[in-house]
């Protein structure tokens, strides 16, 4: 949709000519902004309540920079995940607002607009060598207005340090729980806590681990019903997926 066509729909709503839900559905299809050898979805937070973000991973600064700049313009602020010491650098040269953590490896320019009003979702990380993971996706989730309630090192290999935060636990909108090894600590909490609980198995772990494979096929045979699973070490995915959530429990204020 071009500028022309973009005013002519914004004048039939003034007009009462369209209904806004009509023109909402409309804007909802929307393309793309290209920069450079990038083509930013800039409207994908009008159709998944997200928007996208940069995998900065395998990308050159230039291709970070240019999707940077686009989803900026767009919405004003914008995400990279993946982003090694050594790239934040330069991004930080090119965009000084911007704010690097080297744990999560996220670049974060600003935050969306708005906050919700549920109860804090709870990122529970049952080692700190899970602590990466658990990174990204507490960020990524106050990056979204999302308040975090950090519970760390609450592994199945000492179960009451886990039951200390129980009524923490039961008080999260969202449980995400991040965890290595045989990636037995969400099904543990799958079983103790009404709120949607989502999984993510991580890489850490010794050789018979299989970088992950062992957390994660475990976590998708969990005994603990309703459990959901994201992909290995993806912690924005798991943030992504509560924001969802988030939406529809509540909308941003």
């Amino acid at each position: 949709m071009n500028e022309s066509k973009l005013r002519d729909l914004l004048s039939q709503v003034s007009e009462g000519k369209l209904p806004p839900d009509q023109a909402l559905e409309r804007l909802r299809t929307l393309p793309f902004a290209e920069a450079g050898q990038v083509l930013a979805d800039t409207h994908r937070v009008i159709r998944q309540g997200f928007p996208e973000a940069v995998y900065a991973e395998g990308k050159t600064l230039t291709q970070t920079s240019d999707a940077l700049t686009a989803l900026v313009a767009a919405h004003g602020c914008a995400l990279a995940t993946r982003v090694t010491a050594g790239m934040a650098a330069l991004l930080l040269q090119r965009f000084p607002t911007g704010s690097y953590d080297g744990v999560s490896r996220l670049y974060r320019i600003g935050q969306m607009d708005g906050s919700f009003k549920s109860a804090p979702v709870a990122v529970v990380c049952a080692g700190t060598s899970d602590l990466p993971v658990a990174e990204e996706t507490a960020q990524t989730l106050e990056f979204a207005g999302a308040k975090v309630n950090r519970i760390t090192d609450v592994g199945v290999a000492g179960l009451h340090r886990l039951l200390a935060r129980l009524d923490d636990l039961r008080a999260a909108s969202i449980v995400i729980v991040i965890a290595g090894m045989e990636g037995a600590l969400p099904s543990v909490l799958g079983g103790l806590v009404a709120a949607p609980v989502i999984a993510v198995p991580t890489s850490v772990g010794y050789g018979a681990n299989l970088n992950g494979l062992a957390a994660l096929l475990s976590m998708l045979n969990s005994c603990a019903s309703g459990l959901t699973v994201v992909n290995i070490d993806n912690g924005f995915g798991a943030a992504v997926a509560a924001v969802r959530i988030l939406n529809i429990l509540t909308r941003p204020a």
